[in-house]
């Protein structure tokens, strides 16, 4: 698989700053002009990307309430249908062209989540410049094989996968001839408690399938989108809502876009901090290096003088010898008279 690609214009991968992608989802709460908010918010926050989701309650489930489709995981959704849920939740697919123009406008890139064949279709007439599998689309084979076969960058979230749903979907990819490929760790509890998330993970994915890797986050706060930069993500994937005070069916794990804002200015700091494997010193630890330790002679010393525990010492600032040369000089002669506090060299011992 492709150790990096491009979204647009932007290149995402090894060497390349962390994508981070503001997830509207349901928060729009069926207000258009909401949705066109958070749009504009999300470029305020610095996010990369927006992005949407494409389904009607009847193209993601059918409307039944039997057992099978009653909400009743312990999940903040219990006491509703699965077609409740999406009717309250989706967004009108009339407002996605315009939606997209809107990001694209506020410099972000505009994509989705499709959840059917006739959604990747629409997609494709909007030309969104990459696909988002959702984690409970991991196991649909087919429909991973159709979206890899209109040949743009798919990033899949694994919330609900084990490796071997990880690999076949790989593996679907790679059978339409699509390479660009990016895995989510993400775990699919809202919101997501912090002991489950196993950062350890990312790192681990990214060698076991060689693909390019990140989190799509649904913790409260910031520090585990953070800290999976700090350990290896390469994208960010956190849903935000103007406030959290406003309700909806996403609303309670979103990030509010001043929290967005936030974070994004954190992991730019982390990024900056991750750098690269050194030893070398920079200009400003090689001055430092003038208050470390040294050899110094800390009493007057006469020319013939032994030099001894009690004339001689490491103490800071490292003008002298280095220390490790101490036991070298202890019982030597002094060349020449020495006043206390002279850094200790070569030239004074005979």
């Amino acid at each position: 698989m492709n150790k990096s690609f491009k979204i647009d214009n932007v290149k995402i991968g090894e060497g390349q700053k962390t994508f981070i992608i503001a997830e509207m989802s349901a928060n729009h709460n069926q207000d258009f002009d909401r949705a066109v908010e958070l749009i504009k918010k999300a470029a305020w926050a610095g996010a990369d990307a927006i992005k949407l989701q494409t389904y009607t309650p009847d193209t993601i489930t059918i409307d039944c309430d039997n057992e099978y489709f009653q909400i009743k995981q312990g999940t903040i959704w219990d006491g509703t249908t699965l077609h409740k849920l999406y009717q309250g939740a989706y967004t009108p697919w009339e407002w996605q062209p315009k939606l997209k123009k809107i990001a694209e406008e506020e410099g972000l890139i505009c994509f989705s989540s499709p959840f059917d064949f006739t959604s990747v279709d629409f997609l494709e007439e909007m030309d969104v410049p990459a696909y988002k599998i959702a984690s409970f689309e991991i196991n649909d084979i087919p429909f991973i094989e159709y979206i890899a076969s209109k040949g743009k960058p798919i990033i899949i979230s694994t919330g609900i996968a084990r490796m071997s749903d990880i690999q076949d979907a790989i593996d679907a990819c790679k059978r339409m001839g699509n390479e660009n490929v990016a895995l989510l760790k993400c775990t699919s509890s809202y919101p997501a408690p912090v002991g489950e998330i196993n950062l350890k993970t990312i790192p681990n994915m990214k060698e076991t399938f060689d693909v390019v890797v990140g989190l799509s986050d649904h913790t409260m706060g910031n520090a585990v989108s953070v800290g999976g930069v700090a350990i290896g993500a390469q994208i960010i994937e956190k849903h935000m809502t103007l406030r959290r005070a406003d309700g909806g069916a996403d609303s309670k794990f979103s990030m509010e876009p001043e929290e967005f804002k936030e974070m994004v200015d954190s992991i730019r700091i982390v990024e900056k901090a991750i750098g690269n494997v050194t030893y070398d010193l920079s200009q400003k630890q090689i001055n430092s290096r003038e208050h470390s330790r040294s050899l110094f002679v800390v009493k007057d010393v006469k020319e013939g003088e032994l030099f001894t525990d009690e004339n001689i010492r490491s103490i800071r600032p490292g003008f002298g010898l280095e220390t490790k040369y101490i036991k070298d000089i202890i019982g030597k002669k002094a060349s020449k008279n020495i006043l206390k506090g002279t850094p200790m060299k070569w030239d004074l011992v005979r």
